[in-house]
């Protein structure tokens, strides 16, 4: 089946504004990469920014649904933030783009940023609460849950998504090194967070 012209663009600016940026692309560099005019963008998207903003509520959606299949597993404690780092990094190796494309959103502040936050508030909701029900339970240990979420947060998608930083590391980005750092960073949290 051969995806609509809405879903083709949509791919291509998730690829484009995951890896150079939303300021480093244009609806022409777009249009010649789908082989389309600029005006047949702007027909469905009547902007970039209600473009990025369709992007935005697309991968938002997206990753909920790929944390909430990660998380029906029934797992307590740590092992089910380690199931949440494992799986980003899962992402983070076969859908980098997607990664790519919460830093770029996390640059360019509001309005993008609340719109993304909008879209995955139920699911970050629910990890407030798996957390605070998990250190009542003795599990992991007490932290403020949504500054916790803030951090492992940062450090995950830090780690899993920046190759750039890897590199000014000297560690070269790897499948190898990516399935290491996910190692040292499961690491850490669980010398954080398990009593």
């Amino acid at each position: 089946m051969v995806a609509s012209t809405p879903d083709r663009v949509l791919d291509a600016a998730l690829g484009a504004f995951g890896t150079r940026g939303f300021d480093g692309t244009s609806l022409d560099d777009l249009a010649t990469e789908l082989g389309i005019t600029k005006q047949a963008i702007l027909y469905h998207f009547s902007s970039k920014d209600r473009l990025l903003g369709a992007v935005i509520d697309r991968t938002a959606s997206e990753l909920v649904k790929v944390y909430e299949e990660a998380d029906t597993q029934g797992l307590v404690g740590f092992e089910r933030v380690a199931n949440v780092v494992r799986t980003t990094f899962r992402i983070a190796a076969r859908r980098p783009e997607l990664l790519g494309l919460l830093r770029q959103v996390s640059r360019l502040g509001d309005p993008h940023t609340t719109r993304l936050a909008s879209g995955m508030n139920d699911l970050m909701e629910r990890a407030r609460s798996f957390l605070e029900h998990e250190m009542s339970a003795g599990r992991l240990r007490r932290h403020e849950p949504r500054l916790l979420l803030l951090s492992a947060y940062s450090a995950v998608l830090g780690v899993a998504s920046e190759p750039e930083v890897m590199r000014a590391m000297g560690v070269e980005p790897t499948l190898r090194s990516l399935a290491q750092a996910r190692g040292e960073l499961t690491a850490f949290l669980r010398n954080a967070l398990v009593p």
